[in-house]
């Protein structure tokens, strides 16, 4: 009998008590290829031999300061590495324990730019159905996924309103160019600021590739320029979520970098660690920092284990061994080989109505039709049993349901790590493709 509280309270799960590159052991003596990085977390595996001597030395100089008293070296490093530079204008690090705290930290920072500057009034965000900020209250109510909002409906704030996804394979409509899809998609996002007034809009947030509710969907050419323009005209800030998709997954350190714009404020978490110690982080644009320093003096914001020494000492070293070992050329090579297997093996599926992503994150979407695009029942939870029949051939995936309104539709997501080689890839797809069908023909 366990004590612990695991995901679900009528079995436990099994236990892990080793890894080592993209693979991880349980107890049982079982092997899995961790093909999703946990949710997209362990970019650069388990037990890279750099990581843990960087931790190591970490815990024999310092483990914890408290930020009401002191900064720390690895804070202040991984800092400099990350905004240094300025890239996109991003200019300051806040460092906290994970992405829901991210997000958290972003919507406050919005709110707290505006009173700084003398517009008060600006206290609503606008984001996007089908997608996912994170489970903390603030962070779930900005939030587009029904189910995990459902519960929790009458705790969650109405300062959030929602506008449909850039979501092409689901929301463009037949004989709808992607030009006007976007342009649809605009018109919608201006309309929605005019409804709420545009005085009172402090920020659009959105994740450039969506992750787990929806399965690695990149918007469509264009979309977040239009996106960029509409908040500029207004005044409004841009939130970027790159919680999943940021710190190299899709093949640059930031997604937004193939977007053509860059945001005002950014969350970024999994990657940024790879699981190592949990550390997320807010970066903030030069004029959101300065509308801080130069008001009140301070984000009014904290918690205890803020740029956490040996947390921000693991994700030290994980940058550096992504820049040294040139792991972002290792992620689009890998990449586009992973998009060609999946193209391979389901493109002609007749249960796979879309393969999506970019990078090492990449997503199936599984459909009972694919001319019509029609989802399997939810009843049949057919997302769960690939899960299922994948981890008995030793293999990790990240199973989503819900992705084409919330209640309907099932995908397949990977995320391996950014190690992962070129027969690890095709090891991967042809085990999934066996528990795709195996899974499908559990359903008949």
């Amino acid at each position: 009998m366990t004590r612990l509280m695991h995901r679900s309270l009528r079995e436990a799960p099994p236990i892990a008590v080793g890894g080592e590159g993209i693979r991880i052991r349980a107890a049982d003596g079982r092997e899995i290829i961790d093909a999703s990085g946990g949710a997209a977390v362990s970019c650069l595996g388990h037990q890279h031999p750099r990581i843990v001597e960087a931790m190591q030395r970490q815990a024999g100089r310092l483990a914890y300061a408290h930020t009401g008293f002191f900064s720390s070296e690895p804070a202040e490093e991984l800092a400099e590495m990350l905004v240094g530079h300025e890239p996109g204008g991003l200019a300051a690090a806040y460092f906290v324990s994970g992405g829901s705290e991210a997000i958290e930290a972003a919507l406050k920072m919005a709110r707290q730019y505006f009173v700084e500057i003398g517009q008060p009034s600006r206290s609503h965000f606008i984001a996007r159905r089908q997608s996912y900020h994170g489970n903390t209250l603030g962070a779930l109510a900005a939030g587009g996924n029904a189910w995990r909002r459902a519960p929790y409906a009458p705790l969650l704030s109405d300062a959030f309103s929602h506008v449909t996804p850039a979501f092409a394979y689901r929301e463009m409509a037949a004989g709808e160019s992607e030009a006007d899809f976007v342009a649809r998609l605009a018109a919608e996002l201006e309309a929605e600021f005019q409804r709420l007034g545009p005085q009172n809009v402090a920020a659009f947030l959105a994740e450039p590739v969506v992750g787990a509710t929806a399965g690695c969907v990149p918007a469509p050419a264009g979309y977040f320029r239009a996106v960029r323009e509409i908040c500029d005209r207004h005044g409004a800030l841009l939130i970027l979520d790159e919680v999943m998709s940021g710190m190299g997954r899709t093949g640059t350190l930031h997604a937004w970098e193939q977007e053509g714009v860059s945001p005002d404020i950014q969350a970024i978490a999994k990657g940024l660690g790879g699981g190592y110690q949990p550390i997320g982080g807010v970066l903030a644009s030069g004029r959101v920092l300065a509308a801080m320093r130069d008001g009140s003096g301070a984000f009014m914001h904290g918690h205890t284990y803020l740029a956490h020494p040996m947390a921000c000492a693991a994700a030290l070293e994980v940058q550096k061994v992504i820049r040294d070992d040139n792991l972002l050329a290792q992620v689009r090579s890998m990449g586009d080989r992973l998009e060609e297997r999946l193209q391979e093996r389901f493109g002609n599926h007749r249960h796979v109505g879309d393969i999506r992503g970019r990078g090492l994150f990449r997503a199936i979407e599984l459909v009972a039709d694919r001319a019509t695009k029609a989802p399997f029942d939810p009843a049949l939870k057919l997302n769960a049993r690939v899960k299922k029949e994948a981890f008995d051939r030793g293999l990790g995936c990240y199973p989503g349901g819900g992705t084409a309104d919330g209640k309907r539709g099932d995908h397949i997501l990977l995320a391996p790590p950014y190690i992962t080689r070129a027969e690890e890839v095709d090891t991967i797809v042809a085990i999934l493709g066996e528990a795709v069908d195996a899974a499908i023909a559990t359903t008949h």
